[in-house]
C-alpha cells in the first residue's frame, strides 16, 4: 500500500498520470526553513518529516501481504541563494515574480519513500530560465491568483509557461514532482523490502 504524504492536486495528478496506485494524506508540518539551512537540506528534511508523519500515523496497517510505503516530496525555487516557497500574500508574490524576472533559477524537490525496512531519498534539480517580466504582467498574473499555492509563485503547467524559453531538467520536477525519479525511488524502497 503506497500513501503519497500531501495534499498537492498537482502531486496526485502527476503519480496518477505515471500509473501508480495510491492513496493519499496530509502531514500538516511546520514548513519554515531552519537557520542556515540550504534549499537541498531543506526539501530532504522535509519529505522525510512528511513521509516520516504519515508513516507513524499509519504504521499498524503494514502487513507482511501489504506492506505500507510511505512517499514524501517538498518543493522549493531558490533565486540568489534565496529559498522562495509559497507566497505568503500578493505582495510576497509579486517579490517573488520580480525576484525570478528575467533570470535562471532553481527548483529543487526533495523525496522520501519510507518502508518498515528504512528511508530512501533524493533530490531533484532542474533549472528555469524566466523571461522579463513587465510590471503589468505580474499584476494580471497575480489578480489571477494562480500564483498563490505555488513555491516561487508561479506554475510551468498555467500562464506563466509564455514566460519560461528554456528549462535545464526534469519538466515534471517544476509541477511538483520528478515522476521518473519518484518511480526509481519507490522502485528502490520496495525493492529494499524483498532483502
Amino acid at each position: 500500500m503506497l500513501i503519497l504524504a500531501s495534499a498537492s492536486p498537482r502531486r496526485r495528478e502527476l503519480l496518477s498520470q505515471a500509473g501508480v496506485e495510491f492513496s493519499f494524506e496530509s502531514a500538516d508540518l511546520n514548513e519554515e526553513v531552519l537557520s542556515g539551512e540550504t534549499a537541498a537540506a531543506y526539501v530532504q528534511r522535509l519529505a522525510e518529516e512528511k513521509a516520516q508523519a504519515v508513516w507513524t500515523r499509519r504504521q499498524q496497517e503494514d502487513t507482511e501481504d501489504d506492506p505500507l510505503l510511505v512517499l514524501g516530496a517538498d518543493t522549493c525555487v531558490v533565486c540568489d541563494g534565496h529559498i522562495l516557497g509559497k507566497p505568503v500574500d500578493t505582495a510576497d508574490a509579486r517579490r517573488m515574480l520580480e525576484m525570478l524576472s528575467g533570470r535562471t533559477h532553481a527548483v529543487l524537490t526533495g523525496l522520501a519513500a519510507i518502508t518498515r525496512k528504512g528511508i530512501v531519498r533524493a533530490v531533484e534539480i532542474t533549472q528555469v530560465t524566466f523571461n522579463v517580466l513587465t510590471d503589468a504582467e505580474i499584476a494580471r498574473y497575480i489578480t489571477s491568483g494562480e500564483p498563490m499555492d505555488k513555491a516561487g509563485a508561479y506554475g510551468i503547467q498555467g500562464h506563466a509557461a509564455r514566460w519560461i524559453p528554456r528549462i535545464e531538467g526534469c519538466y515534471f520536477n517544476v509541477v511538483g514532482l520528478p515522476v521518473a525519479r519518484t518511480v526509481a525511488l519507490l522502485t528502490e524502497a520496495r525493492a529494499g523490502l524483498n532483502r
